[in-house]
């Protein structure tokens, strides 16, 4: 009972502090099936069988419940970067213990590795169709101040939470459509000008855009607040969805185009 209670507990943090969220990343992952190649697909079939795109994508945060020590300190840092604001990723690189964009690097070639075994080439191929999700979410491009908005509290529609959960998955459940209902209303959007405008597979792209948005979504606080006085959180709602929407749409959108380039790159070779 107790090994269960704390897989529970687990899986609720991962919720809540990593990716998309399930809906954001199926939907992304679902997107980008229509874009891939011939040769693409069937090198992705030849690794993940009949796994779709869509359900490979959310395994890395569901794994983050293992409590072996590969998920909860190796692998931990490859769900976001760090970008502080004024600079650029080529100006900071990558820390020690590396993150997002190292790990893509590295899980790009292990996918083609022929010393790597099946389970490898597998965990692999869903951590590129994860990251590349991961890196459209504004939030997990951190400016290095407040572990990626997890630290800037909100309230909600008067819940408490916090800029990077909004992101991740509230304003998404909000809209109360499935995944696949999601994708088939995103997917009517994306014409073939726009995908030819968003088909980039350089990583460097994706993180700009987001790092540029990251730094505009932070909601102001009141200001000339006495230093005993608990410090207020912003109180969001109808507003603030209603501001954003459009580019949370977009950076799903985007995320499914690209996770389409990136694996016809990495494939169609």
């Amino acid at each position: 009972m107790k090994n269960w209670i704390a897989l529970l507990a687990a899986l609720l943090l991962c919720s809540q502090a990593h990716g998309w969220g399930l809906t954001g990343h199926r939907v992304s992952a679902e997107l980008a099936e229509r874009y891939l190649t011939p040769k693409t697909r069937h090198g992705v079939t030849v690794i993940l069988a009949r796994e779709t795109l869509a359900q490979a994508s959310t395994w890395p945060d569901f794994m983050r419940a293992d409590p072996d020590e590969f998920w909860q300190v190796t692998a931990s840092p490859w769900h976001y970067i760090t970008v502080p604001p004024g600079k650029q990723y080529s100006d900071i690189g990558a820390p020690p213990e590396g993150d997002a964009l190292s790990a893509l690097k590295k899980f790009s070639v292990q996918v083609h590795d022929p010393d790597s075994t099946l389970y490898e080439k597998q965990l692999a191929l869903r951590f590129i169709i994860h990251i590349v999700g991961d890196l459209h979410q504004p939030l997990h491009v951190g400016h290095g101040g407040d572990r990626g908005g997890n630290d800037f509290k909100i309230t909600w529609f008067g819940q408490p939470s916090n800029l990077h959960r909004l992101w991740d998955t509230q304003m998404i459940d909000r809209k109360q459509l499935s995944y696949t209902e999601m994708k088939r209303w995103l997917q009517t959007e994306i014409t073939a000008e726009l995908y030819s405008e968003w088909a980039n597979p350089d990583p460097m792209v994706w993180v700009a855009e987001s790092a540029e948005l990251r730094d505009r979504i932070y909601p102001e606080t009141p200001q000339q607040i006495p230093e005993e006085a608990a410090q207020p959180v912003p109180d969001l709602g109808w507003d603030y969805a209603y501001q954003w929407n459009d580019d949370l749409e977009l950076r799903l959108k985007q995320a499914g185009v690209r996770t389409a380039a990136y694996l016809n790159a990495l494939f169609d070779i």
